[in-house]
């Protein structure tokens, strides 16, 4: 697999040169080997404007929601978003999936770049990149049954199931989450919330897509209902060669599942590698302090536990600091976090070493921590 830095280059991603809406459908549709790079980030910008006046508004300002990062998803692997409340988590998922305009960056699916496309061809990609909710309660609408709500993609892309197949189509989707094909028509306030999330998990496998934003699909769920739908979703993984971005606060679900995590901090991805890379060699203090702050369930290792307390409150995104967005918060922070953006990259002192430390890792003064965590 090719590296993954914020501070790539566009030009390390083979554009498309397909030019008319037939070319860029063709392209889409093109398939991608397992271990192949199926969706490339670069340096995405989105910017929220802050006004003022109500007749003749004027821009103050901006909240800077997401502000210049980059990654890489591979065909068939689970790429896990971690980071707090407000970092830009979720807005990283509206602009993958186009909801969101991109302030600046490019999005590349197979090489086409998603952000520039419309019409036809941005349609062809949202059939192909899907996306599941985190609410199941109001992700679903309370009027329609669940044969209409799972099968209204096929009223947007009629050449998926043809009219007369629908409603078979619907029943085998039912089948294949794990609920009664008889199901059909129900409605969502008949069931659990987690039978609730396998529809609207059903309605993202609808039209066969190869990509699956999953905007923590597990939180409003109770521990068990979670593991199961955790389960279910690396089985459909294993049958459909699905690949997921999957984004959660529960650092423990994410493990769980992903094959690599990425550690978002404030619009900036902090930190990126395997899941044991992140978990079990943590280079940055704001993934030490994160994993630091996971209840461990055995008192013989809490008790030699070394905490990590963070002090201050989170900077505002409309006004971020300068340099590191972290310093303001870190205990190792020196005049050259201020001064100088860290790249996200494999940091000098572990650069030719094998070592899981050795991965991308945005502080001027990373260094590997044993952190006691839970498994």
């Amino acid at each position: 697999m090719a590296e993954t830095a914020e501070n790539h280059e566009v030009s390390d991603v083979v554009p498309s040169t397909a030019e008319t809406t037939a070319e860029v459908e063709a392209v889409l549709d093109a398939p991608v080997d397992r271990g192949e790079p199926i969706l490339q980030v670069r340096n995405l910008v989105k910017h929220f404007p802050l006004t003022q006046g109500i007749l003749f508004k004027k821009q103050i300002g901006a909240v800077k929601a997401v502000d210049g990062i980059s990654f890489d998803l591979y065909k068939g692997e689970t790429l896990g978003i971690v980071g707090e409340s407000g970092c830009g988590k979720s807005t990283v998922a509206k602009l993958l999936m186009t909801l969101e305009t991109a302030t600046s960056g490019e999005v590349f699916y197979k090489g086409q770049d998603i952000t520039r496309l419309s019409g036809r061809a941005l349609k062809a990609v949202r059939r192909n990149i899907q996306m599941v909710f985190q609410d199941p309660y109001t992700s679903l609408n309370p009027r329609m049954t669940v044969g209409d709500i799972i099968g209204e993609p096929f009223d947007i892309h009629p050449e998926v199931a043809p009219k007369g197949d629908r409603r078979k189509r619907v029943q085998e989707l039912l089948d294949v989450v794990g609920l009664n094909p008889e199901y059909i028509n129900r409605y969502p306030h008949q069931f659990s919330g987690g039978q609730r999330q396998r529809i609207g998990i059903a309605r993202g496998l609808a039209l066969n897509p190869e990509v699956i934003i999953c905007d923590e699909p597990v939180s409003a769920l109770d521990v068990s209902v979670q593991a199961q739908v955790i389960n279910l979703m690396g089985k459909l993984q294993d049958e459909f060669e699905l690949s997921y971005v999957f984004i959660a606060h529960d650092l423990s679900i994410v493990r769980h599942i992903s094959d690599r995590v990425g550690v978002m901090y404030l619009g900036k991805m902090a930190e990126i590698g395997t899941d044991s890379e992140i978990y079990d060699h943590p280079t940055h203090p704001y993934t030490q302090a994160l994993l630091s702050a996971v209840p461990v369930p055995d008192p013989a290792a809490r008790e030699g536990r070394d905490r990590i307390i963070l002090t201050g409150d989170v900077p505002s995104p409309a006004n971020p600091p300068s340099g590191c967005r972290f310093r303001t918060r870190c205990w190792k922070a020196q005049d050259k976090c201020a001064e100088e953006v860290p790249l996200l990259a494999v940091p000098e002192v572990f650069a030719g070493k094998k070592t899981l430390a050795a991965h991308e890792s945005a502080c001027h003064f990373a260094e590997e921590r044993d952190v006691v965590h839970a498994a």
